[in-house]
């Protein structure tokens, strides 16, 4: 379950929260796997599966909105994006 994942590594720091940081570190190769939201907007997924083609990630849409990922990574905002650091 994708969701008891991003609650795991919430736990270890291991999570990278947001659309802006998300996007660096998967640049940089330091993710390992990215969840998109459902409500993620296209340009976005187009931009992370592009770069996660060129960096070998797994990107995982979530079939739960933004609003509710912002709930599990316990943020009082909505979150569209969350990624996964390589150990």
């Amino acid at each position: 379950m994708p969701l008891s994942e991003i609650k795991r590594n919430l736990k270890t720091s291991r999570l990278v929260i947001g659309t802006n940081i998300s996007l660096k570190q998967l640049k940089l190769g330091r993710l390992s796997k990215i969840f998109l939201s459902s409500n993620c907007p296209p340009s976005l997924k187009r931009d992370f599966d592009y770069y996660c083609g060129l960096g070998a990630c797994a990107v995982e849409s979530l079939d739960i909105p933004n609003e509710e990922l912002g709930i599990a990574c316990k943020k009082p905002f909505p979150v569209s994006v969350v990624g996964i650091l390589k150990q």
